[in-house]
């Protein structure tokens, strides 16, 4: 098993004799930190597809550049050692470059194997993997499995306490939406600059604190999942939008997101209320008496799931997504008529 976790050197070299050899060369790579069974039917679909299967693991170092200080949980030493253990994979090397640019001009598969939520037009490798006769195929990634979503479990189950609970009083809470609705709509935010509050966006967040709601920030962020930019991106916005906030009196709560693609069909994407419940339990919230204010149906259906109050702003995409056919309990210019709609509806 261990003879199986070899250097990028030699993997280059190997893969040269198996295709002198005449053998179909298949590569891919990926984080595989806590191995779960999508990992191991991806693994299985992509050897399926060759004759041998080479396999590059981003090293530690990688990992907390794109995932952040707390990840991975399992050391590239460990991740490897778990990998040569499965029967499709034929070798492992770890490698610390972002991209595959260097690992497919080395290796050059035959098959360069990526899950299917990537186009392979976005890959910068295509081009390098053609230009040595070798081509992309996207190998389907089974629904409902994530790496972060095994810990999540973890965390919702009560298993991994981070710290010292804190015992909060009931009150019922805001929930916003973050792109369009707090900040002018742009595709895929990633950077500060392109961070910009709507008019009127702090002054109406914090009218509604002082109205004895919790801030709450639920938001689906699917260009992580798609590799557009990376979770350190958006908690560098998120610290933006935090500050400028606090400059205007204004405080939140508790902040969600969902990292995952619209393909990864996961537990936390809105309109699912799985952030809403977590927030019921984490936060003392009483659902019944809190309102969900968001400028897509997405966010309009997730105030219904969740029996709360919704709210469509007509800022940001003003609820032209048409993803789901929806009534908002009320339709507002911006956050500041949400606001006044609200202090109407208080005890109601």
């Amino acid at each position: 098993m261990r003879a199986k976790i070899i250097s990028r050197d030699e993997a280059a070299k190997l893969s040269s004799e198996y295709r002198a050899s005449g053998k179909r060369v298949g590569f891919t790579s990926g984080v595989f930190d806590i191995l779960h069974p999508g990992h191991v039917e991806y693994l299985e679909d992509s050897r399926s597809r060759v004759d041998v299967l080479f396999v590059g693991l981003n090293s530690d170092a990688s990992v907390k550049a794109n995932k952040g200080e707390s990840r991975p949980i399992c050391s590239e030493h460990e991740r490897a050692l778990v990998l040569a253990g499965l029967g499709a994979v034929d070798h492992v090397f770890i490698f610390s470059e972002r991209n595959n640019n260097v690992n497919v001009e080395l290796l050059k598969p035959t098959l360069y194997l990526k899950a299917g939520d990537y186009s392979p037009d976005k890959l910068s490798s295509k081009s390098i993997v053609e230009s040595h006769g070798g081509r992309v195929e996207l190998v389907p990634f089974k629904d409902g499995h994530s790496t972060t979503s095994v810990i999540d479990r973890i965390q919702q189950a009560g298993l991994y306490d981070a710290g010292e609970t804190i015992k909060y009083d009931p009150r019922p809470a805001v929930f916003l939406d973050r792109d369009g609705t707090i900040n002018e709509h742009s595709e895929y935010l990633s950077e500060i600059e392109k961070f910009k509050p709507l008019p009127g966006a702090y002054e109406a967040i914090r009218k509604i604190s002082d109205m004895g709601f919790r801030i709450i920030v639920v938001t689906n962020q699917p260009g992580i999942g798609l590799g557009y930019f990376t979770k350190e991106d958006f908690y560098v916005v998120t610290r933006e939008m935090m500050k400028q906030g606090s400059a205007h009196g204004c405080a939140f709560d508790k902040i969600y997101f969902c990292p995952h693609s619209k393909a990864d069909k996961c537990q936390c994407r809105k309109p699912s209320r799985w952030f809403l419940d977590r927030a019921a339990k984490e936060l003392n919230i009483d659902l019944s008496k809190s309102f969900v204010i968001g400028d897509m149906t997405s966010d309009a259906q997730l105030g219904i799931n969740a029996g709360c109050r919704s709210i469509l702003v007509k800022t940001g995409r003003g609820g032209d997504d048409g993803i789901y056919q929806v009534e908002p309990h009320y339709v507002a210019a911006d956050l500041q008529d949400a606001a006044n709609w609200i202090a109407t509806q208080i005890d109601r």
